[in-house]
C-alpha cells in the first residue's frame, strides 16, 4: 500500500512523461505545498495531513474561480478549474449530506452541545473526524442546522 504523497509523486512523473503541462503543473504546486508544510513544522507528513492540504488547495482555487468569474476572465477560471480537477483525485471519497447530517448528530451528543454558544466545541470534533471526508462548509450548515433546532 503507497502513501499519498507516494502516489502523488508517481503522478507527477507520469505527467511529465506524457507531457501534461497543466496536470504537472497543478500537481507540482501540490508537492510545493506539501515540502512547505514539512519543513516548517519539520515533520513528515502523514496521509491525514496531505489530505488537509489538498483540501485547504482546493478551498483556495474554488474562491478563485468565484473571483474570476465575477471579474470576466474565464480563461483565468478555467485554468483554476482543472487544478481543482486534479486536486479532487486526492481525496477519499465524501460523505453524503445524509451522512454529514448523522455524524453531526452524534458529535452533538457525545459533546452535549445543547444551542448556537456550543458552535466551537462542535466545529472542534468535527474537524478532528470528518477532515478529508466531508466538506467544512457542508458541515458548518450541518451544525449550525443541529444546533438551532
Amino acid at each position: 500500500m503507497t502513501t499519498l504523497k507516494e502516489r502523488i509523486t508517481e503522478d507527477m512523473k507520469a505527467a511529465m512523461r506524457a507531457k501534461e503541462t497543466e496536470r504537472l503543473g497543478a500537481i507540482r504546486m501540490l508537492t510545493a505545498a506539501i515540502k512547505q508544510k514539512e519543513v516548517d513544522e519539520r515533520v513528515e507528513l502523514d496521509d491525514a495531513a496531505v489530505v488537509g492540504i489538498v483540501d485547504k488547495l482546493l478551498k483556495q482555487r474554488k474562491d478563485s474561480i468565484d473571483a474570476f468569474q465575477k471579474a470576466g476572465r474565464q480563461d483565468l477560471a478555467d485554468k483554476e478549474q482543472a487544478e481543482v480537477a486534479v486536486l479532487q483525485a486526492y481525496l477519499p471519497a465524501r460523505l453524503s449530506a445524509d451522512e454529514v447530517a448523522a455524524e453531526v448528530k452524534a458529535i452533538v451528543a457525545e459533546v452535549g452541545a445543547k444551542g448556537p454558544g456550543d458552535m466551537g466545541k462542535v466545529m472542534g470534533a468535527a474537524k478532528q473526524r470528518l477532515a478529508g471526508k466531508a466538506d467544512m462548509g457542508q458541515v458548518s450548515a450541518a451544525v449550525k442546522a443541529a444546533l438551532a433546532g
